[in-house]
C-alpha cells in the first residue's frame, strides 16, 4: 500500500489491490533487496510526483521513461535530479528550449522539486530502474500504474497541458 498524503491516496487507492500491482511489489521487494545491484530511486522517493503534486494541483504534465540510473541521481521526478548533482543532457536539452522559446533563465541547479510544488506532474511511465540499465523495471507494471494516472487526469473538467 502506498500513501500520497493528498487527492491521489483516494485515485489511485485502489490499485494497489489489483494483481498487477501486488506482483509489481514482490518484484521491487527483491529488486531493492539484491545485493548484486542498487536500484533508483531510494524507496522513499518513488512516489515523489505523487506526492509533490496534489491531483487537483495538477495544470501540466511532463512524462519521462523510466528515472536516471546514475548514482544519486534520481529522486522521483522525471528529469530532475537532487541539488548538488550536475544536471543530465535530457535536463539541459529541456532548459534550451524553454530559453529559446521563452526567453526562461536556466537554473544551475537540476532539482525540479519546485516545478512540482506549482502543479507539474514530473512523471516517469516506469518509476524505478536498476543502476546502470536503463528500461530495465519497464514491463514489471508501472506502465499501468502511470497510466491509470493519466487516464484520470484526463477525466476531469478541466484540460491540462
Amino acid at each position: 500500500m502506498f500513501r500520497f498524503g493528498n487527492n491521489w491516496d483516494n485515485i489511485l487507492g485502489g490499485e494497489s489491490e489489483k494483481d498487477y500491482y501486488k506482483q509489481l511489489r514482490l518484484f521491487l521487494k527483491q529488486e531493492y533487496n539484491s545485493p548484486n545491484f542498487d536500484v533508483y530511486p531510494d524507496m522513499n522517493d518513488i512516489f515523489n510526483a505523487f506526492k509533490l503534486t496534489d491531483y487537483n494541483d495538477v495544470k501540466a504534465v511532463i512524462l519521462g521513461q523510466d528515472p536516471y540510473h546514475g548514482k544519486g541521481q534520481a529522486h522521483g521526478l522525471c528529469f530532475s535530479v537532487k541539488d548538488g548533482v550536475k544536471p543530465p543532457p535530457s535536463l539541459v536539452n529541456i532548459y534550451k528550449e524553454l530559453q529559446d522559446d521563452l526567453g526562461f533563465t536556466p537554473p544551475k541547479s537540476g532539482n525540479l522539486t519546485k516545478w512540482a510544488k506549482n502543479g507539474v506532474l514530473l512523471l516517469n511511465a516506469v518509476l524505478t530502474v536498476r543502476e546502470g540499465q536503463a528500461g530495465s523495471h519497464a514491463g514489471k507494471g508501472w506502465e499501468k500504474f502511470t497510466d491509470r494516472a493519466i487516464e484520470c487526469l484526463n477525466e476531469r473538467d478541466e484540460p491540462i497541458c
